[in-house]
């Protein structure tokens, strides 16, 4: 493939990451409140993600999220993962319940900074490595963090971090696979 195709290619799939990105942050506030097999009364819609555990629906986003965290990080650098992070947040508070909105602003600004200590620190050694250490401190950090903040407990810590581990680590192996086809 030609140089210049390829670079035009990667150029249009970092703008197709970063929206993405921008994007999981108010789809999964919207989720928690909109799409599960049960909604706990004045609490999250719950879907279950193994292992006998159920978690708030956005988990599945989430998961994602913290996947493409990286990527962001990597193509456009940490300033603008940080920003997307500030966009998605409008964008929630916007659309989604104030008290949630704002959990998951907090929640994302811990894990953007536990990103810039364990995803920048491991990438140069090992990138698939560096995505789902990274993922996995995200998730405890995010899951305490938002749970808290919008409802008040931890009671489904368990299935947010099993939810946002599995989501992170079939995320990270199709861009791992993606990485390897377009030699990005």
């Amino acid at each position: 493939m030609d140089d210049k195709i390829k670079q035009s290619a990667f150029a249009k799939y970092k703008w197709l990451i970063i929206l993405s990105y921008i994007a999981t942050i108010p789809g999964a506030n919207f989720m928690i409140g909109n799409v599960g097999t049960f909604c706990v009364p004045d609490g999250p819609c719950m879907i279950p993600v193994g292992f006998g555990f159920n978690a708030p629906s956005g988990v599945i986003m989430i998961g994602l999220a913290l996947v493409l965290r990286d990527a962001v990080h990597e193509f456009w650098g940490a300033r603008y993962a940080f920003f997307a992070v500030i966009v998605g947040a409008i964008l929630s508070y916007l659309f989604a319940n104030p008290y949630i909105a704002l959990a998951s602003f907090v929640a994302f600004a811990l894990s953007e900074v536990s990103d810039l200590l364990v995803y920048a620190k491991l990438r140069a050694k090992n990138k698939p490595f560096a995505i789902l250490a990274s993922g996995f401190v995200g998730a405890i950090l995010d899951s305490a963090a938002f749970l808290l903040i919008a409802f008040g407990t931890l009671q489904f810590i368990e299935g947010q971090i099993i939810g946002k581990v599995m989501v992170s680590i079939i995320a990270a192996s199709l861009l791992f696979i993606w990485r390897r086809r377009y030699n990005a």
